[in-house]
């Protein structure tokens, strides 16, 4: 007699192809060893392109902008139906429902994606990231396994949330591409939301730096977000206007290969997919010397945001010295990243 793989439940919070989305199609494309995926998200793209990948979606309302009890109820309903051995949540409105709609007999397992060192970075005010911190501490309780992305993930989950359980660090896998053809040269490229966060008015003084020097140099700002007419003021008040292009979404493939520079300056990174898909196809890297940056890149690509010099320096090398550029090595590929998640459900006593 065969027996049927047991079920991991995945709960989603979000329905975009941003950010987590990526992880969440990465797992879905090359499964779990051992292990059926089911995920629970709500509906729009990201269900959509689990489909289109031959996944077992279920589409609920589920999410922050359903509310936490609409959220709790879908859960509740999913378990009930799947009896998963497993329930991975992702992200926090996942996690804190997760903690209140799973009881003991299933086995809960959270990925920690986006915790900063500053609590400002998430949260509107010091008072509410208090708060936070002593959601988050409870609900750890609830939980049998934790992975973070990266060891300054686990860091700051550890001195924030003080979580019982030893953190799992399971750094978002890549797999290898094509040999490059990036050639040398200064057109510089952010992947980002226009977010404070994402600290663009640093890149654009930095850039205004290089541009002096290099009179060639170009500057693409993609993405999208609410501090867009600060990030185009800025540019106007550097004079920048007809070397600087802010045009919105792009596709982040294409827009790496017209580039020869990915640069980010962001306040704080867990493990960005940007940093590692750009070194992984021998681009140029530039980016903050935070979070888990130095666990994916080279000093000589990390740099101190404040300093303009600094950066314009290292845009400088990194694009047009190739020998100067990170690559990616010895890195986990996304196989690999599956394989250590399946060890985690593996070690949970009772999980099969």
């Amino acid at each position: 007699m065969v027996l049927s793989p047991p079920t991991a439940l995945w709960v989603v919070p979000v329905n975009n192809l941003a950010g987590v989305a990526r992880h969440v199609l990465d797992v879905a494309r090359a499964g779990v060893p051992g292990w059926r995926l089911v995920f629970l998200t709500p509906p729009g793209a990201l269900p959509d392109a689990l489909r289109d990948l031959g996944a077992a979606v279920l589409v609920e309302p589920f999410g922050p902008d359903h509310g936490t009890r609409a959220s709790v109820a879908s859960l509740r309903h999913a378990v009930r139906t799947l009896r998963p051995a497993v329930v991975h949540s992702h992200l926090s409105h996942a996690d804190i429902v997760a903690a209140l709609a799973v009881g003991r007999g299933t086995r809960l397992v959270t990925t920690e994606h986006g915790i900063a060192r500053d609590d400002l970075v998430y949260h509107r005010s010091a008072a509410k990231a208090r708060v936070m911190a002593g959601v988050h501490t409870a609900r750890l309780r609830r939980f049998d396994a934790v992975i973070a992305v990266s060891r300054a993930t686990a860091d700051a989950m550890a001195d924030k949330w003080r979580p019982r359980r030893e953190v799992v660090v399971i750094p978002n896998g890549v797999d290898p591409v094509p040999p490059s053809t990036a050639g040398t040269g200064l057109r510089v490229l952010s992947l980002a939301r226009l977010a404070p966060e994402k600290r663009l008015p640093m890149l654009l003084d930095g850039f205004a730096v290089l541009h002096r020097e290099h009179p060639e140099a170009r500057l693409t700002i993609a993405g999208t977000g609410e501090e867009e007419p600060t990030v185009r003021a800025h540019v106007d008040r550097l004079g920048l206007g007809d070397v600087v292009r802010l045009p919105g979404f792009v596709d982040p493939e294409a827009a790496m290969a017209e580039h020869d520079v990915l640069a980010m300056l962001s306040i704080w990174e867990n493990c960005s997919y940007a940093l590692l898909d750009a070194a992984a196809r021998g681009l140029g890297v530039v980016a903050s010397d935070v979070g888990g940056n130095p666990e994916q890149l080279p000093p000589r690509c990390l740099v101190d945001a404040d300093d303009p010099d600094a950066v314009a320096a290292a845009l400088a090398t990194q694009g047009l010295d190739p020998a100067a550029r990170p690559g990616l090595e010895d890195w986990p590929t996304v196989a690999g990243m599956c394989a250590r998640i399946a060890e985690v459900y593996d070690g949970l006593g009772g999980a099969r």
